[in-house]
């Protein structure tokens, strides 16, 4: 059973940092890419940024520059180290994975490409 759970989301004041986690188990295979979405109340779900195998690395445009994401292997786990945080950034985060697909790192920001999700970890960022 494949399970994604992150962690690290809280509440923080513009200009603040938050690091989120996502521990990865049950895949039967590493999957080739990974990433992380975001979806904010009213509004669809989308893609943050995502890292495939290589080192291959996606942003979306609103969050380049201030976002990471990065994978330990060994750990099997994702993080999004997030930076310069503004009121904007305020959504569920999921992080996303999917052993069947490959692809570039800007297909995998695409809403569809991942089968898999977490839970979700809330950011709030307050003015």
């Amino acid at each position: 059973q494949v399970q994604l759970q992150e962690s690290g989301g809280g509440s923080v004041q513009t200009g603040g940092s938050l690091r989120l986690s996502c521990a990865v188990s049950g895949l039967a295979q590493r999957s080739y890419c990974m990433g992380w979405f975001r979806q904010a109340p009213g509004k669809e779900r989308e893609g943050v940024a995502a890292l495939c195998r290589g080192g291959t690395t996606s942003y979306a445009d609103s969050v380049g520059g201030r976002f990471t994401i990065s994978r330990d292997n060994a750990e099997n786990t994702l993080y999004l180290q997030m930076n310069s945080l503004k009121p904007e950034d305020t959504a569920m985060y999921y992080c996303a994975a999917d052993p069947g697909r490959s692809g570039t790192a800007n297909a995998a920001l695409r809403v569809g490409f991942f089968r898999y999700f977490g839970q979700g970890t809330q950011v709030t960022v307050s003015s």
